[in-house]
């Protein structure tokens, strides 16, 4: 169950989540119903037979987003109506107007959800109390946004805000490949992606590429800016941080792998806990280094 992508916001850390596990249930996903697009709630984080909705581990949470999918490509509904209506305009000899269109394609709908095929997706995500932020398996923001907002739908009240840098992250980002020294912990990566600072301008993509380089050197010397970066904390995550904050491609490496392999287990349910334990701890110090190094505020409760 390690994270792919971690997508964060902040929150006051004195927020309430007393009544989480009491409020989860009635924010559970419930089935798409037949004439509805789309359906989520909270499911269990350990899967399918599970009732619980929320795992704990210290000030660490896991929560677990399922979303029900109706799929209607419209394509085909826009196929089906063009014949709808070329029949009633050959049977009726006349041409229909927009609103008689949309009552036709409107009735398509209800005609077609019913039958439609259901795509069923999960977002994990992590909540640490005690530094107040929220971590989204998830790269788009749209997506972490609808983890919030399921969060807050079941408490009622929950301020998250997307991470604030109070220095513009590629500038930071750019320092770090021009030679200013990393965060303690932090190293380079592969991986970059740099743009001209006037909008429309160039980009440039590297990969297997050494970033002290004078390669690199001589993009930035012509004003390009690092909007993506490639690094690694500690030998125990790699990872590509962009100027969104967004951390993207994030892979668990052997110094953080081999704890969960010391240790036997005897069934799944004691494996995703101890997956998770690791998952925490290891988000957590990433989120603390990003914090200084970029200098994220705090949310205000």
């Amino acid at each position: 169950m390690f994270f792919r992508n971690l997508t964060f916001f902040r929150f006051p850390s004195t927020h309430d989540f007393s009544q989480l596990d009491a409020l989860l249930p009635e924010a559970a996903l419930k089935p798409v119903g037949p004439l509805e697009l789309s359906s989520s709630g909270f499911i269990s984080p350990f899967g399918r037979g599970e009732d619980v909705l929320s795992h704990r581990i210290g000030d660490a949470i896991w929560l677990s987003v399922g979303s029900e999918n109706k799929i209607l490509p419209g394509s085909v509904v826009n196929d089906l109506l063009a014949q709808k209506v070329a029949e009633i305009e050959d049977k009726e000899g006349r041409k229909l107007g927009g609103k008689a269109r949309k009552r036709l394609k409107d009735d398509l709908l209800h005609e077609l959800l019913p039958r439609a095929f259901v795509k069923s997706s999960r977002t994990d995500a992590l909540l640490d109390l005690e530094h107040g932020f929220l971590a989204v398996d998830a790269s788009s923001r749209k997506t972490g946004e609808m983890v919030a907002s399921e969060i807050r739908r079941a408490l009622g009240s929950f301020p998250a805000i997307p991470p604030n840098a109070e220095v513009a992250p590629r500038s930071i980002l750019t320092g770090w490949i021009a030679g200013e020294p990393l965060p303690d912990g932090l190293s380079l990566g592969e991986e970059c992606e740099l743009k001209d600072a006037m909008d429309g301008g160039a980009v440039v993509k590297a990969q297997n590429q050494e970033l002290l380089s004078d390669e690199i050197g001589k993009h930035l010397e012509a004003g390009k800016q690092v909007t993506k970066l490639a690094l690694s904390l500690d030998d125990h995550v790699s990872f590509v941080l962009g100027e969104d904050l967004v951390v993207r491609k994030l892979k668990f490496l052997e110094g953080a792998v081999d704890q969960l392999e010391s240790t036997e287990r005897d069934d799944l349910r004691q494996e995703l806990d101890a997956r998770f334990a690791l998952l925490s701890g290891e988000v957590r110090r990433l989120f603390l280094v990003l914090e200084s190094a970029l200098k994220i505020s705090k949310a205000e409760g």
